[in-house]
């Protein structure tokens, strides 16, 4: 009697794994054993005792933070020179020549703040060549004058497929009075 109520049940079984085809059926026989290895694994990994932590050695102290005093004097050591900010100019056109950028004429203002004695040197560059070749531009002279900012840099390019692009860089010089 049992027997001719496990039959339809069965059969429906049979039916459903011959529609799912042979992947599903691994994959569902693959999650079966891995959870019966997982159950059989869990009780195992419990009786195991964990092992004494050790104690944490001494912990390293961070060296103490500069004084305000120390961090204004690090500004200022940072500062490029106001008498030569020409010559930093002629860096650039330098370094754009040397990454084969066309460079023609920049635009140039000055400020000063008087509370600090910094006078920004804010240098427009509108410069033509490789899109690579730009950035290389810009980090190198970010490198040779750790006293410049890079504030704006904004990319043209008439079409699509031309290796040419047009870009204006903003760069401010951050320049101290005094000698070198």
């Amino acid at each position: 009697m049992k027997w001719l109520e496990l039959a339809p049940l069965l059969l429906r079984g049979r039916l459903a794994l011959a529609r799912a085809g042979a992947p599903l059926c691994i994959a569902v026989a693959l999650m079966v054993a891995g959870m019966a290895s997982w159950l059989w694994l869990v009780p195992q990994h419990a009786a195991v005792r964990p092992v004494p932590a050790q104690p944490l050695p001494a912990l390293v102290t961070a060296p103490a933070a500069p004084t305000a005093n120390q961090n204004l004097a690090d500004f200022y050591a940072v500062l490029g020179p106001q008498r030569y900010a020409e010559q930093q100019v002629k860096v650039l056109f330098d370094l754009a020549a040397k990454n084969g950028l066309v460079l023609n004429q920049g635009e140039y203002k000055t400020a000063r703040d008087v509370a600090s004695g910094v006078t920004t040197y804010q240098i427009t560059l509108p410069v033509q060549g490789p899109y690579q070749a730009i950035w290389q531009f810009a980090l190198q002279a970010l490198r040779t004058m750790p006293f410049a900012a890079l504030d704006e840099v904004a990319f043209r390019r008439e079409q699509i497929g031309e290796p040419i692009v047009e870009a204006r860089l903003r760069l401010t010089l951050y320049l101290k009075d005094g000698g070198a």
